[in-house]
């Protein structure tokens, strides 16, 4: 033991040497990150999807100036009447605001999650996910809209440009499954919150990893909003 204070070199308690030392540590679930591993795992998910949708958001851009045919005019395209002149952009708009409201939603849920407090996490994260809900159902009806009264598709448009379409269906789909797939990872998280599982370990940050998910769902839609329907 002098030995080993002289040298400097104290072996930790219990810790095993060489190729054994390895696997025991990996099985004792080591932490490599200060952070929550479901949380550092996620961010790393998001950074993938930040790559895919910047492809996708890039390529529409390249399209859209490349186009030797005329674009179509969004705030034509995306018209609604209520009985009477058509309103540009008004679906969009509702639907931007139901979203970005949704982002106020699940950050009281992440706020109130870590304050313990059940019933206000579970009933703040069922409305986000209703929220999300209502973006999936007005963006069927938009698709709907574009496909039957329109008659624009994946492969033409007779509005313009035939990309119009295949850029179109390909970028708000990605989006709408990703919207979808959250609606679905919020109820059940809540549902966990409710039946009271976190309250065993004192562990919230499962919401706070649900909320970056739906947070980075909405950035995404912005972007989507000033790219697509405002250029």
């Amino acid at each position: 033991m002098a030995a080993e204070i002289m040298t400097g070199h104290i072996e930790p308690a219990g810790t095993v040497e060489g190729l054994p030392g390895v696997v025991t540590d990996f099985a004792s679930d080591k932490q490599a990150f200060p952070v929550h591993w479901g949380k550092a795992m996620m961010w790393i998910f998001l950074l993938s999807d930040t790559f895919i949708f910047s492809s996708f958001l890039v390529s529409y851009m390249h399209v859209r100036m490349s186009s030797t045919v005329a674009w179509p005019n969004p705030s034509e395209v995306f018209a609604l009447s209520l009985g009477g002149a058509p309103i540009p952009l008004i679906l969009i708009a509702i639907m931007t605001f139901v979203l970005i409201s949704s982002s106020g939603t699940m950050a009281m849920a992440v706020n109130y999650g870590y304050r313990r407090n059940r019933a206000r996490t579970t009933s703040l994260m069922l409305i986000t996910a209703g929220f999300g809900a209502m973006f999936v159902g007005m963006q069927a009806f938009e698709w709907a809209k574009l496909i039957i009264e329109e008659g624009i598709r994946p492969w033409g448009n007779p509005l313009g440009a035939a990309q119009f379409g295949a850029s179109f269906f390909m970028i708000t789909g990605f989006h709408g499954l990703h919207v979808s797939a959250g609606v679905i990872y919020l109820v059940i998280v809540a549902l966990k919150v409710w039946r009271g599982d976190f309250e065993r370990t004192g562990n919230y940050e499962a919401v706070e990893i649900a909320g970056l998910y739906w947070h980075f769902v909405d950035l995404v839609w912005v972007f989507i909003f000033a790219f697509f329907y405002l250029w």
